[in-house]
């Protein structure tokens, strides 16, 4: 029979954030944790969030597993500690997570995406920034900006155990005195989101070890994350991917009809002016093509001129009334009878 000891080990203080509101609760049972399942990591969706990775908690069913979640974190400068389980006089001992401005001891776990077994690199705080390191974490690079890749950082992963407990058969590690002070300083506990996934992921029968084996498939990781999302969170950093898609996508769009609207008003131009010109640009034209080609279209020219209607004089039909026609010269009047020469 499976022995189940609950041991409530809390220190509870009350004051500012980073004070002492610390709260852990040890549980402790005979039957090691599966081994770590492979997770896919999703893209941090929103700038300031950390990763806090999955790990396997207890109820009073069996372990099930808790996904991972990108979190904001409870104030600028924290990071966060993981929880283990940990072998001790017989048996396993899970010791739970925390905020704190160092990372503490977490059993030399290697839960991945920079939580190699000890400290974090997955990115770090440069002021009020945190900075992702893109080699070993995923982001959405179309809202966030604030990366760096530093591969240097895979070294750091010796062990590459999947064991989820420090101990005999798991992963032997001891804290170092950073850890150690670490975990001796203030600290601040899970947020509610991160409770809210733990709360979640327990009344969900796929993430149960019973269940799944100990591969919890993705659609139930999933559906803990969507039902843990407090609005405008994840949403958030996909309104603002698809905004700065749109945004791309209607520049584009304004840069085509600019385009096409200049070569219309050229178009335009072109021909109004060309209207505009009329009969004398193309009468200069002819006389400059004739004039070009020299004396074998001169006669061309001329005929081109000849068949244009000359100005002459009235028409008979055309005097005014009272008008005499134009004497003929050489003629004499004829002489009246009787007149001498």
């Amino acid at each position: 029979m499976k022995l189940k000891h609950i041991a409530l080990a809390a220190l509870l203080f009350a004051g500012l954030p980073l004070a002492s509101s610390f709260a852990q609760v040890g549980v402790s049972i005979t039957v090691a944790p599966p081994v770590l399942p492979v997770i896919e990591q999703p893209p941090c969706p929103v700038e300031g969030y950390l990763w806090t990775p999955g790990y396997w908690a207890y109820s009073d069913v069996a372990y099930y597993w808790t996904p991972g979640v990108w979190v904001e974190p409870p104030q600028v400068g924290l990071l966060w500690t993981p929880p283990y389980w940990g072998y001790s006089n017989g048996v396993y001992v899970f010791n739970d997570g925390y905020w704190g401005p160092n990372v503490g001891f977490y059993g030399g776990i290697d839960y991945g995406f920079g939580y190699f077994g000890s400290g974090y690199y997955g990115g770090r705080w440069d002021g009020n920034v945190f900075r992702y390191n893109t080699a070993v974490t995923r982001v959405n690079t179309s809202v966030i900006h604030n990366t760096f890749a530093d591969r240097a950082v895979l070294s750091k992963e010796s062990s590459r155990s999947r064991a989820s407990f420090n101990g005999p058969n798991g992963v032997k590690a001891e804290a170092t005195a950073e850890e150690k002070a670490a975990a001796n300083a203030q600290h601040v506990p899970a947020t509610a989101k991160q409770t809210s996934v733990r709360e979640a992921a327990s009344k969900n029968r796929d993430l149960q070890a019973s269940v799944n084996k100990g591969h919890p498939k993705s659609a139930a990781i999933e559906a803990v994350r969507k039902s843990a999302e407090p609005a405008g969170s994840v949403q958030q950093g996909n309104a603002a991917s698809e905004k700065s898609s749109n945004n791309a996508e209607n520049a584009t769009n304004a840069e085509k009809r600019s385009a096409v609207e200049k070569r219309e008003h050229a178009g335009t131009h072109s021909a109004n002016a060309h209207a505009a010109e009329g009969p004398t640009h193309r009468a200069s034209h002819e006389n400059a093509v004739a004039a070009h080609h020299g004396p074998n279209n001169a006669r061309a020219a001329h005929r081109l001129e000849t068949t244009r209607p000359r100005q002459g004089p009235p028409a008979a039909g055309a005097r005014g009334k009272g008008q005499a026609p134009a004497e003929q010269k050489g003629k004499r009047k004829p002489a009246k009878p009787g007149e001498g020469t």
